[in-house]
């Protein structure tokens, strides 16, 4: 994922525009707000999913310092699909995450340096603590394939694309945090090696860790956050009930950083680009936190597969809105940008298309959904012919791949304004030029007045 990263976000680190911006490029001034609006969904729901998970932690840090909290008793009913213990220690999460939504991203960086070191130090401990417990790595790392030819191949490419489908979000909104770039080069010199260096060795640890669960326990438990908790059980030592509490309170702070990271910044900029006159960037991340917590996340998470699915249907959705944007900014208008149009609505500017919206952008999400709407129904249940579910395991590449390609053809044959020969990264509005010398033009006057005071007294 980290080329369509770099790919998505290049037009946020060389204008410094933010996704809901980018969007307008291709979908047009009115047609990008249904693409924001998904976004904005998304980042809401995945807040909620990241609380719920950061719950889980709480409750075996609880149960570290205090095991009774284990046997609080049940006062809610069946059908909230939740109970007094876990709810308890989800709103403890979901409280502890409101005061970071506060300040603005940049002004508590040293909190995420300080995520970063002990997020890894803990994912390394407990690494060695199962290792260390299951006298190896566990068979899992050992045992042969189960599955060959073709059946392994499109099992890798499923499993694939569940983990793409967690990616998608960051993706489509690349431009969010690439438009605070001090330098274009910038995002690509950190995600070109930080994005698989960071996320192999997580999945490695992953891996290693579940796979001694299984000479631990006779069983293997993926989840990280339940197999922490099983050390709790059986009367553990003072020394363990330590080192569980130290490992969950390190999944806590790096749950709370990437819920502000990934999700409710996301969820602000998207919701101020709907409504700017009533939200900004710190009410919209409340807001998201307000829906995480009134969607009852945890029965989304309750089934890994009721998940998985929910995850690859909305990759459907978010690539094929990637597709047009992607094409548009490489292969359509070649890096030539007219910011001053991004906010204006008047006829005749480069991004007012058909009344704000884009035909061809809107044709070419339409096509990217649609290769993937039998392989999606047949996910859910309904048979479907084995190709279908081939494309569908696919889902990403083949929505952003159709989509791209529609909306270039049809631009091709209907150009747009300012289509482009040449790539060259331009802003032919010279807004930000423009910017800049009404602020130095600002700054000047304002040193004139300060000598014109000096001067009378």
């Amino acid at each position: 994922m980290m080329p369509f990263i770099i790919l998505m976000g290049r037009p946020g680190a060389v204008f410094h525009v933010t996704f809901p911006v980018v969007n307008r490029a291709s979908f047009g001034i009115f047609g990008s707000l249904w693409c924001v609006f998904n976004r904005a969904t998304m980042a809401c729901i995945w807040y909620g999913v990241q609380s719920s998970v950061g719950g889980t932690c709480v409750l075996v840090m609880l149960r570290a310092i205090w095991p009774s909290v284990n046997n609080i008793p049940n006062s809610m009913p069946l059908s909230s699909g939740t109970n007094t213990r876990d709810f308890m220690c989800f709103i403890i999460f979901w409280v502890i995450s409101l005061p970071f939504i506060w300040p603005p991203v940049h002004k508590i960086r040293h909190f995420f340096t300080f995520k970063t070191i002990l997020a890894a130090t803990a994912c390394v401990i407990f690494m060695i603590w199962c290792i260390v417990k299951a006298k190896g790595v566990g068979p899992i790392v050992k045992q042969p394939a189960t599955i060959y030819g073709s059946d392994l191949a499109w099992a890798m490419i499923s499993g694939i694309s569940v983990c793409i489908s967690n990616m998608i979000t960051l993706t489509v909104n690349a431009p969010d945090f690439a438009s605070r770039a001090k330098t274009p080069s910038a995002p690509i010199v950190s995600q070109i090696w930080s994005i698989p260096f960071s996320f192999g060795i997580i999945c490695l640890f992953g891996v290693i860790v579940s796979s001694s669960s299984q000479t631990i326990y006779g069983e293997v438990i993926w989840s990280p956050v339940d197999l922490l908790g099983m050390f709790l059980d059986d009367n553990p030592s003072p020394a363990t009930r330590f080192g569980v509490w130290f490992i969950a309170f390190s999944f806590i702070i790096a749950q709370v950083g990437t819920n502000i990271s990934a999700n409710s910044v996301s969820a602000g900029c998207d919701l101020t680009a709907l409504f700017p006159r009533f939200i900004n960037i710190r009410r919209g991340g409340y807001i998201a936190a307000i829906i995480g917590l009134v969607m009852c996340p945890w029965n989304l998470v309750s089934s890994s597969s009721r998940f998985s699915s929910y995850m690859s249907a909305y990759s459907v959705f978010l690539s094929a809105i990637a597709g047009p944007m992607a094409a548009e900014y490489w292969l359509v208008r070649k890096g030539h940008y007219n910011v001053a149009d991004f906010y204006v609505t008047r006829k005749g500017s480069w991004y007012w298309y058909n009344y704000g919206f884009n035909p061809r952008a809107y044709a070419a999400y339409m096509a990217g959904i649609a290769i993937n709407v039998v392989g999606f129904a047949g996910d859910t249940g309904t048979p479907v012919p084995v190709a279908a579910t081939q494309i569908f395991d696919l889902s990403f590449f083949t929505g952003f791949g159709t989509s791209s390609i529609v909306y270039y053809i049809l631009s091709r044959m209907f150009p747009v304004v300012g289509a482009a020969k040449v790539f060259e990264e331009i802003d032919v509005s010279g807004y930000e030029e423009k910017r800049m010398a009404r602020c130095d033009e600002d700054a000047n006057s304002k040193d004139d007045c300060t000598e014109k005071e000096s001067s009378d007294v």
